[in-house]
């Protein structure tokens, strides 16, 4: 049993140690612009990134939209069930709802399943991070706002990555070396990046009301055993797929969603930073049992 709690640390520790730099970095008041990078890798990293590994990696393209459809399944699912936990809760829907429905499947969940689950695991948490993303930008941002904007989803270049790399998977072609290597130099800046920033943004951040940080957290942790054992009974994933799905459901709350949330209901902008901050916090317990335990 030691041996593999040591295993599962020698997991995390690499995710929360970058993560800690970050936060070392806001510490020190360090030349950092959050919104630079954030566009770097949202424009130039992840689709790359995505690009880069999925023309290389030998996965069917059914398998991969499976992959997608559950994740779809998974964010519609934590939707549903928050919208009906925070009105008997009786908390402020536009506030909640977008953090609850979205994970931090990028910064933490693609080390995390790269680290455990190998490229095969990287891979299906990549259709999980296509379709959370979407929904980010996209419902993430019309909850607090009020509105939908159909150009977002028009104009993200994740859409045009993910649709060209389907066509190489399904006819088996891949990139000219040189794009190859130059899209695996871009993609790899994604998660040290990512790690660096979820640290810096977790430092700026300003908590409010613990006790309720800690209840939205524990709610978080329910709705994810019970929506990833649905999906998995759903569509009978075994192995890498299995745990890639377990480990994204499982993610806490995405850090992106807080900045909707700050411009569009500032009011509750203190309340929403502290159920970040304890469900990322959360993660050191909650992903060392899930590995051991459940996958």
């Amino acid at each position: 049993m030691e041996h593999l709690f040591l295993n599962v640390l020698n997991v995390v520790l690499p995710v929360l140690i970058c993560a800690g730099i970050g936060y070392v970095l806001a510490v020190i008041q360090a030349p950092f612009d959050n919104k630079v990078i954030g566009g770097i890798v949202s424009k130039v990293g992840y689709p790359t990134l995505i690009i880069s590994h999925l023309s290389t990696t030998k996965l069917a393209v059914g398998t991969f939209l499976d992959m997608m459809t559950a994740a779809a399944l998974a964010v519609a699912g934590f939707g549903v069930l928050g919208y009906v936990a925070l009105r008997s809760l009786r908390l402020p829907v536009r506030a909640f709802l977008t953090p609850l429905m979205h994970g931090n499947v990028g910064n933490i969940g693609l080390p995390i399943t790269l680290l455990a689950l190998g490229d095969a695991g990287m891979a299906y948490t990549m259709a999980f991070v296509v379709v959370v993303l979407i929904s980010i930008f996209t419902v993430g941002m019309w909850i607090p706002a009020g509105e939908f904007s159909a150009r977002k989803l028009a104009t993200s270049p994740i859409i045009y990555a993910v649709g060209f790399s389907l066509i190489l998977m399904a006819t088996g072609q891949s990139l000219p070396q040189p794009v190859a290597k130059s899209f695996d130099i871009l993609g790899g800046l994604s998660i040290p990046l990512m790690l660096l920033t979820l640290g810096h943004t977790l430092a700026t951040l300003q908590v409010k009301s613990l006790g309720r940080a800690v209840l939205l957290t524990a709610l978080h942790l329910a709705m994810a055993v019970a929506i990833a054992s649905v999906l998995i009974w759903l569509f009978g994933f075994t192995g890498a797929q299995r745990g890639a799905l377990i480990l994204c459901c499982l993610m806490p709350s995405s850090v992106a969603t807080y900045l909707f949330i700050d411009q569009h209901v500032p009011e509750y902008g203190a309340d929403v930073a502290g159920y970040i901050l304890v469900s990322t916090l959360s993660t050191i317990l909650v992903l060392p049992f899930a590995l051991s335990y459940w996958i």
